[in-house]
């Protein structure tokens, strides 16, 4: 996983322990407000839960397939490499040649 990856799933862990932590401490404060947020922020976690295995799973089938097709493919997946490299070089060069006058 790259920095931001882990980053971003740090954060989304931390934001669950505090939405968890809230419902603890909001346990024994009794009312139909407090009551019905604590039922939508759990159900909201929930949803975020499912939400996070899914995108997970894909990812990794998504990684799974690219690794299968290199293999299968290593030439070509090389040929496309260096072929996006070149265009990626050449819209730079030439946005710096514009932007350096």
């Amino acid at each position: 996983m790259n920095k931001e990856t882990q980053t971003t799933s740090s954060d989304i862990g931390q934001l669950a322990e505090d939405a968890q932590a809230l419902m603890a401490a909001t346990a024994d404060v009794a009312g139909e407000k407090v009551s019905q947020a604590r039922k939508r922020l759990a159900a909201a976690l929930e949803s975020a839960k499912v939400i996070a295995g899914n995108v997970r799973d894909k990812a990794v089938a998504g990684a799974k397939a690219t690794d299968e097709a290199v293999h299968e493919h290593p030439y070509q997946a090389i040929a496309i490499g260096v072929g996006v490299g070149v265009l990626v070089g050449y819209l730079l060069a030439r946005r710096c040649s514009r932007s350096c006058d």
